[in-house]
């Protein structure tokens, strides 16, 4: 079932501009597909999903299948769209991002795969990244800067 929702997903995207999860879901639930908020915010995190501007400004949600090296370029790019500020609070980072990005910068953050970061929330424009140790923040922080010179 999870495979045909996924390839649902893949039709969908490809065929609207689907900015949010809300939307998907209303997508996927007018084709018959059963799902919550929490089970499409998941399906987007296992499928890799990133969001991509559009020509007038907007973000949606897009599939890709290129190699490691090619995302990660798209994830700092990412990154750096929506980068505002950060600040350590022991081993908790706190990203502020451009108002409506969080949720792309996490999923970007969590699909740099820092050994470091132990897991992402976002709100609208707020990340907290619970991180290792106090140490450790510290190092992802600098990494963080040093991707987006």
């Amino acid at each position: 079932m999870k495979k045909n929702r996924h390839d649902k997903i893949i039709e969908i995207i490809a065929r609207h501009e689907v900015e949010t999860q809300e939307q998907l879901a209303g997508y996927l639930k007018a084709e018959g597909y059963d799902v919550t908020q929490a089970t499409v915010s998941r399906d987007i995190r296992q499928m890799k999903l990133t969001k991509q501007v559009t020509e007038d400004g907007r973000q949606k949600y897009v599939y890709s299948t290129a190699d490691k090296d090619a995302m990660q370029d798209k994830y700092v790019s990412v990154l750096k769209a929506g980068y505002v500020s950060m600040d350590i609070a022991q081993n908790i980072l706190v990203m502020k991002t451009v108002s409506g990005m969080a949720m792309a910068l996490a999923a970007a953050i969590d699909a740099i795969d820092l050994p470091e970061v132990v897991g992402c929330i976002a709100g609208d424009d707020t990340i907290m990244m619970a991180i290792k140790t106090n140490d450790d923040a510290a190092k992802v922080m600098k990494k963080f800067r040093e991707m987006m010179t």
